[in-house]
């Protein structure tokens, strides 16, 4: 069975002003625990003037990794609602931070929780979501004469295609998942009569394909 996640496709960003308060949302893919802390220690960087930069997070193909924080506001009204946002999503592999700059006025527990929830909301809805699915590495080797075949077959059904290599032969370096293996597998048999070559590198990444 292929392994793939929803997450985001990069940064975004959105913000809204709640009774003076500037509340701004970030969201950004993150891999694992440093890479999320990276992204914290970089919009604290930025809005180091802030009042607060709340994040939570959520890592792992189960989102089994998960982190929030308050960061001085009020116990359970600033993290916990980031993090509800994020997992209400369904997105993973995502860290989310909401920068607040206070305009003066309280908003209670209630309040903050609210604006912290809609911070993470638009951000994550500013967000372009993708599907990041593990993925083989393969040489596919065949005749010049087939070219014209082959390369439009993977070009129409989407296949990632990462180098071209011409010599006495043409090899294609490509990355795909268990099912367009064997789907390409069977399609490319057919229309090279059987005389285009797979060898598997034993290498893996991660594609993505937009939602």
């Amino acid at each position: 069975m292929d392994k793939s996640i929803i997450t985001v496709a990069g940064y975004a960003t959105a913000q809204f002003i709640e009774k003076k308060s500037r509340f701004i949302g970030h969201i950004a893919p993150v891999a694992d625990e440093a890479q999320a802390q990276a992204f914290i220690e970089r919009i604290r960087a930025e809005h180091r003037e802030a009042n607060h930069n709340v994040y939570a997070w959520l890592i792992g193909e189960q989102a089994q990794f998960q982190r929030s924080s308050d960061d001085g506001e009020p116990s359970g009204s600033a993290g916990r609602p980031v993090l509800e946002a994020l997992k209400r999503s369904g997105l993973q592999d995502a860290a989310v931070v909401v920068t607040r700059y206070f305009g003066g006025i309280l908003l209670g527990a209630g309040g903050l929780a609210r604006a912290y929830g809609k911070g993470a909301q638009l951000a994550i809805e500013a967000a372009r979501r993708v599907k990041r699915s593990e993925a083989g590495r393969y040489a596919l080797d065949f005749d010049y004469t087939l070219l014209g075949r082959i390369e439009p077959y993977l070009f129409a059904n989407q296949l990632c295609v990462e180098n071209k290599l011409y010599g006495e032969k043409v090899c294609f370096i490509c990355l795909l998942t268990a099912a367009q293996r064997a789907q390409a597998e069977t399609a490319l048999a057919e229309l090279s009569n059987g005389s285009a070559h797979w060898q598997d590198l034993g290498e893996t990444a991660f594609i993505e394909t937009a939602l």
